[in-house]
């Protein structure tokens, strides 16, 4: 029956497992040449983990959702002006409209034209009813022009929100460029750099180093330190180290919990 290997132990050693690629060496100013492109490999994954999260990234969205919000207000507000502007224009053409019947029925009472106590009387009462209509139609207009003010006070301060949350966005836009631009220079210097170094390294040991760090997230190639592994940070083993010292010096040696090329240097404590 198997049993579960405990927390942070080391994997077992396979039969198959050496502490060498098989059938592949560098001399040693290769590998350490290798930990130089495992150096401007780092840097460039961190230049692209700052672009990725620059804080203006998160600024500019925080604020992409305030102007939806406040584009949202500022159309309702401005369709709030729009409605009560019709509606006032509606009421004062009702408050004319009675005005002139009940100066046409003054007219004909002020004329004597009508002399029947009937029809004098019912225009009389006509001319009241007309005054009290429009005494009641002038205050709807009041109570529109209120709210017509006020949905206009409400527009005019949603369009400036707007304005002021737009030419923050414009700035937030050229900090963020001016900070794109400044690391992709520093990317650009670095992959030159990167590419400079690489060149002078055996194409089966690049090979190998790009594979590995593909698989042990982004890190290929570690520095044994005091009989340390600076990849997994695991200290070799009694055997381990004696493999290692006994190995050749050109033998590309690896690691053997997290299987990274492990370069030898004069601080390795071999």
């Amino acid at each position: 029956m198997d049993h579960p290997r405990a927390v942070g132990a080391r994997r077992p050693r396979r039969i198959d497992d050496d502490l060498r690629s098989p059938q592949l060496n560098a001399a040693p100013a290769d590998q350490i040449r290798l930990l130089d492109v495992q150096e401007l490999d780092t840097r460039l994954a961190q230049l692209d983990h700052r672009r990725a999260n620059l804080p203006e990234h998160a600024e500019l969205r925080k604020l992409t959702n305030q102007l939806d919000q406040q584009r949202d207000f500022l159309v309702a507000a401005e369709t709030e002006v729009g409605d009560t502007a019709r509606e006032q224009t509606k009421a004062e053409q009702d408050v004319d409209q009675v005005r002139r019947r009940a100066e046409r029925d003054q007219q004909r009472l002020d004329s004597g034209m009508v002399t029947s106590p009937k029809d004098l009387e019912s225009l009389q009462s006509e001319i009241a009813s007309l005054a009290k209509r429009q005494d009641n139609l002038e205050n709807v207009v009041l109570e529109i022009m209120e709210r017509h003010e006020a949905a206009t006070e409400r527009a005019a301060e949603m369009a400036s929100a707007v304005e002021g949350l737009e030419k923050t966005g414009v700035e937030l836009t050229k900090r963020r460029d001016a900070a794109t631009t400044e690391i992709d220079a520093d990317a650009e210097k670095a992959r030159r750099e990167r590419d400079a170094v690489a060149r002078t390294i055996p194409e089966a040991l690049l090979a190998l180093y790009d594979k590995l760090r593909a698989q042990h997230g982004g890190v290929g190639a570690a520095k044994l330190y005091q009989k340390r592994c600076e990849g997994c940070r695991l200290e070799l083993n009694i055997t381990e180290v004696n493999e290692v010292r006994a190995a050749a010096s050109d033998a590309v040696v690896r690691c053997e919990n997290c299987r990274r090329i492990l370069v030898r240097t004069p601080e390795s404590g071999l």
